[in-house]
């Protein structure tokens, strides 16, 4: 995705981890890969010696990375509304005159991270307003700025500032006329007709109303597929959809396929995308799973293909 981003134009890029940034290492110059995520005061050594751009909400992550005398290059974070990373306002031009007056920091950027861009256009200018008011007692340059989301660019644009932290638009969700990144797919490896009154899956959750075909789908919760979604939703088999029946076991699924002329072993059901002209979207997905299309791409397990 890194790769993706970059040939599309992208300038840098941003991560959560330092072990993830080692893995984009090479792509971009060091100091354009920010680590988002929050670090330990003992992790000041391996954030310094990564060369990348590091987040601090904090005087004692602070300290620690000008304790390196490496020159790290800093982005302050300001919590305005949030709650889970960032310094209060008041205390940010202190910590952004700490870090820029370090020989060990510098201060490259400071940003925000808003709570509600796709709900509440009110707390969201209320955040916005708290990140400029906070800047503006700088006495030092704040380096870039940024703080919109996925949502913040798609409903907020005017406030993006110097960089957007695009998130779940770049697997092509929540944003209108995108197209998405990936598709899901696994292989129908059992078929077979059930009589009136029978079950399937553990607890027996669903009952056959009348002779039914059955198809078992070689994808699990293991895969992604949230145990949520006993006898909710569909997958696309031969362009049509077949809905998901029982309980959603760790290796596999169940689906009614007594509407779908031809079904074969080997065949492919379609859990996200295309099929014919029927599609199936991360979002639709997330409805029957009771959750958003994010945590629907990202609980993709790692035994399932790439390609």
């Amino acid at each position: 995705m890194a790769h993706a981003a970059l040939e599309g134009g992208a300038t840098r890029l941003a991560v959560a981890t330092l072990e993830e940034a080692g893995q984009v290492r090479g792509l971009v110059d060091p100091e354009h890969i920010l680590v988002m995520g929050g670090l330990l005061p003992a992790q000041a050594g391996a954030a310094a010696s990564s060369g990348c751009s590091v987040s601090v909400s904090s005087r004692e992550l602070a300290e620690a990375l000008a304790a390196t005398n490496a020159n790290v290059p800093v982005h302050l974070k300001i919590d305005t509304g949030m709650g889970r990373f960032g310094c209060a306002p008041e205390d940010a031009p202190g910590l952004a005159q700490l870090i820029e007056g370090s020989r060990g920091t510098r201060l490259a950027g400071t940003w925000t991270h808003f709570a509600s861009a796709g709900s509440d256009d009110a707390m969201t200018r209320r955040q916005f307003e708290l990140f400029l008011g906070a800047l503006a007692a700088f006495d030092v340059a704040p380096g870039i700025r940024h703080a919109c989301n996925s949502a913040g660019a798609l409903n907020h644009p005017d406030y993006a500032l110097d960089a957007v932290r695009c998130g779940i638009a770049i697997y092509g969700c929540e944003w209108p006329g995108t197209k998405p990144a990936l598709s899901l797919k696994a292989l129908i490896t059992h078929l077979k007709w059930v009589e009136k009154g029978a079950t399937i899956g553990y607890g027996s959750l669903w009952r056959a109303p009348g002779p039914a075909r059955v198809a078992t789908v070689a994808i699990g919760y293991e895969d992604g597929v949230h145990r949520s979604r006993a006898n909710r939703g569909q997958v696309l088999v031969r362009g049509r959809r077949a809905p998901l029946i029982g309980m959603v076991s760790m290796d596999a699924i169940t689906v009614d396929v007594s509407d779908v002329p031809g079904v074969q072993l080997g065949d492919v059901a379609t859990l996200i995308g295309r099929d014919a002209d029927q599609v199936i979207t991360a979002e639709e997905v997330a409805e029957w799973s009771g959750t958003i299309s994010y945590e629907v791409l990202t609980s993709i397990g790692s035994r399932v293909a790439r390609i």
